[in-house]
């Protein structure tokens, strides 16, 4: 055994627990390493020995530098995740490694890598599956035999069926060993960055299905050692496709809801109601509690592509399908457009923005994270400059915004020499924010993007003599 293997041993200190390795360590894979690694047995000892396995790139080694150190690579509210992996540190059953051949050591093997659709393609006719098969073949080459590889990446459904099987096969054979050597099962991640991080794995529901029934008896026999399994049974369905087909159907079905609403927005706005309003009336019918409201944007990883995936499935493994999904299709563009309606709404109401100083607060995906992955302030920031505006940016969670390779204060802005103010994350520190006492004195005009300002404190704002304007609202309301 080589040297870097023989370390890891020593690292986790030849136990005797399953080995569960963790390829990715990005916002899902770190994550799910950190549950692992806190699921206990009935006596209270860990069930399993977690490694985490990154790319050596310098992304990369930085998460693995920090889950060796105990320290989470992403920023998060919650504490759940902080503390178990603080636990899992002192007792030595969680290690990181950009080093491939410690999936030797593994009895598991859990995906967490990204799967992207081709850059120059806004209907999907093509999925980059190159580095994402590159990672199942590096799995094919080191898992030993009887391992369990169980995918959690979004995939187009058929990709477990289509390329990961045979990716498998293909290093099997090259080792030598029957194809069936290792099981494999897709389980797709709900994981939600923020404060119910951790609880976003373990308590809550969980879908899954293997390519044959052992690789399904075994991948429910792993996640039942992680999951809440008395309050949140697991789901088994009938093939991996089924699986892949349940993600990608529930993350277009709320991409599409949310477009749906949209145009409700604008309904709103045009004759004078407060869109809030009416959908708190909507949702007391049990059958439409899950109403989405018009905001700000769709970002992050999932929702911005997802929906997209069953059209590229169709065309990546059923060459004579004429299948179109037009409303998929539709819910991208439309949610792709909401950053620019609010600011067309703002420039409604101030007229040209040109040479205006605009405060922005709030450049993350979702609230309580630090995530701008397509985020929609990416291009609302981007179309306030193109309409000449000065834009000025904080968020709480933020320090350097990378896809525009800015920095971000720590403290609020000064608001003095603002001529508006666009909050556009609900982050609680916004939320809860003592707006009169930071403007101290000062009049910008005001637009809530997300529903951020309650109705008490849009009315105190105009009281004290500021314009206060919202998306989904009519007119002073």
């Amino acid at each position: 055994m080589d040297t870097s293997l023989q370390k890891l041993r020593t690292q986790l200190g030849l136990s005797g627990r399953p080995v569960v390795a963790v390829q990715g360590l990005g916002f899902v894979g770190a994550a799910m390493a950190v549950v692992t690694a806190a699921a206990r047995t009935p006596a209270g000892q860990p069930c399993f020995d977690v490694i985490g396995v990154d790319l050596d790139t310098p992304q990369g080694r930085e998460r693995v530098r920090c889950i060796a150190n105990g320290i989470f690579p992403f920023a998060s509210p919650d504490p759940k995740i902080t503390d178990a992996l603080s636990a899992a540190h002192r007792c030595g059953n969680l290690v990181a490694t950009t080093d491939a051949a410690a999936f030797r050591l593994a009895n598991i093997a859990v995906v967490d890598v990204h799967l992207d659709l081709s850059p120059a393609s806004d209907e999907a006719s093509s999925v980059e599956f190159g580095a994402f098969e590159a990672a199942i073949r590096t799995l094919g080459r080191e898992l030993p035999a009887g391992a369990l590889v169980v995918v959690e990446t979004t995939v187009p459904p058929g990709t477990c069926a289509n390329v990961v099987a045979p990716a498998l096969k293909h290093e099997l054979r090259q080792r030598k060993m029957p194809e069936d050597s290792i099981l494999l099962a897709h389980s797709y991640e709900r994981v939600m960055p923020g404060p119910d991080y951790f609880d976003s794995i373990v308590n809550f529901w969980r879908v899954y299905a293997g390519h044959t029934a052992a690789a399904a008896d075994a991948c429910e026999l792993f996640l039942s050692r992680i999951v809440n399994t008395r309050k949140y049974p697991l789901r088994r369905l009938a093939s991996t496709t089924a699986s892949e087909t349940a993600k990608v159907l529930e993350n277009s079905y709320r991409a599409a809801n949310i477009a749906f609403i949209e145009e409700w927005g604008r309904f709103a706005e045009a004759v004078g109601v407060d869109l809030f309003e009416v959908l708190s009336a909507v949702r007391d019918r049990p059958t439409h509690n899950n109403i989405r409201q018009p905001g700000f944007g769709v970002g992050g990883y999932c929702l911005t592509k997802d929906p997209l995936f069953a059209l590229a499935a169709s065309r990546k493994f059923l060459p004579n399908s004429k299948l179109d999904f037009p409303f998929s299709k539709m819910a991208i563009a439309v949610n792709r457009k909401m950053p620019v309606v609010n600011v067309e709404r703002i420039e409604q109401f101030t007229g040209s923005l040109a040479g205006k100083t605009v405060i922005m607060l709030g450049v993350a995906y979702r609230s309580e994270v630090d995530d701008t992955r397509n985020a929609p302030a990416e291009q609302f920031y981007r179309e306030l400059a193109r309409r000449g505006a000065h834009v000025v940016c904080h968020d709480p969670f933020v320090r350097h915004w990378k896809e525009l390779n800015i920095d971000l204060i720590e403290n609020l802005p000064d608001p003095a020499d603002a001529d508006i103010v666009a909050f556009t994350v609900p982050h609680k520190a916004y939320c809860n924010l003592d707006v009169l006492a930071w403007l101290h004195g000062s009049k910008p005009f005001i637009y809530d993007c997300d529903d951020i300002l309650s109705d008490q404190k849009r009315a105190e704002l105009r009281a004290s003599g500021l314009i206060v304007e919202s998306t989904g609202r009519g007119v002073g309301l």
